[in-house]
């Protein structure tokens, strides 16, 4: 078993950054050109949302914990996709770090599938660094 642990600061309030996160289906809004869309089927936990990428294969996944109060919630990949793994759970929180400051900790658990292990560890982190800075761009951060 693989796990990817990105952790990050936002110069913005952790409910701010939580609003991005808080809504399962709405990652096009600010994912950037790489997500061309994202649907959604269901509501809360058991909710699975579909990214269609502008490269490959959509890619679905299930909303598996979801705690608003506690900003965070963990999510896994449904059958084949394109990305060297296999049985990946994410889990992303939010806490705050002082009034206007946030920081962000996204763990990704995976075996890493025709790819050796460290280039899956970098892909993985390359997908949570870009949303990331999706996210603070979006902010202004």
């Amino acid at each position: 078993m693989s796990k990817v642990h990105v952790r990050d600061s936002f110069n913005a309030p952790a409910d701010a950054v939580w609003s991005f996160f808080r809504d399962f289906g709405g990652l096009k809004k600010w994912a950037g050109a790489m997500v061309q869309s994202c649907t959604l089927e269901g509501e809360g936990i058991g909710a699975v949302r579909t990214l269609a990428l502008a490269q490959g294969r959509p890619i679905r996944e299930r909303l598996v914990q979801f705690d608003d109060g506690d900003r965070s919630f963990s999510y896994a990949i449904l059958g084949a996709c394109d990305l060297p793994v296999d049985d990946y759970v994410g889990s992303v929180k939010v806490r705050p770090d002082g009034v206007a400051r946030a920081t962000i900790d996204w763990v990704g658990t995976f075996d890493a599938k025709g790819a050796p292990e460290a280039d899956a560890q970098r892909i993985v982190e390359g997908i949570y660094r870009g949303a990331i800075a999706a996210i603070k761009s979006n902010l202004g951060s």
